[in-house]
């Protein structure tokens, strides 16, 4: 991955979750990453799984260092972009939460709920999730036997 990959960050969303991308977008790029957006692009009904699978998609083909997913709860999100090879995605909801994701889990993916969190909140969120490090330590170990787990069950 090289160092623009690095700063790079793909986000998506439905349609519940489109008015806080769209208050995000902006902030994340002030951070000095580097967005793509994958939709939705409106606040019209979308089929979730199909933009959680893009930035899925996206995240693990090494396009963009990291993702974040928005919908009403996090949940659908979350749960359609771990069925992509390789991806560990993670709901959280709070600060502690999102940065144990990245440390403990090297969580690639942020899933987060627009009707369960306030735009404030999601802010300090993001920027955790996105500040912080894998700590391979103690986890390392731990994500190896996921990844083997994920092997081990597709074949």
């Amino acid at each position: 991955m090289d160092s623009t990959t690095s700063l790079s960050v793909a986000i998506g969303c439905d349609e519940a979750g489109y008015e806080l991308k769209q208050l995000l977008k902006p902030l994340i790029e002030t951070w000095g990453y580097t967005l793509q957006d994958y939709g939705c692009y409106s606040s019209s009904p979308v089929l979730y799984p199909d933009i959680a699978a893009a930035v899925a998609t996206a995240v693990g083909a090494g396009e963009h260092r990291l993702g974040i997913l928005i919908c009403g709860t996090g949940i659908g999100m979350a749960i359609c972009a771990n069925k992509i090879k390789g991806i560990r995605a993670a709901q959280a909801h709070d600060t502690y939460s999102a940065e144990r994701a990245r440390k403990s889990n090297d969580a690639q993916i942020l899933s987060i709920g627009a009707r369960v969190i306030g735009p404030e909140l999601a802010k300090s969120i993001v920027k955790v999730f996105l500040e912080s490090e894998f700590e391979t330590g103690r986890s390392g170990a731990k994500v190896e036997r996921i990844s083997a787990l994920e092997k081990a069950n597709r074949q």
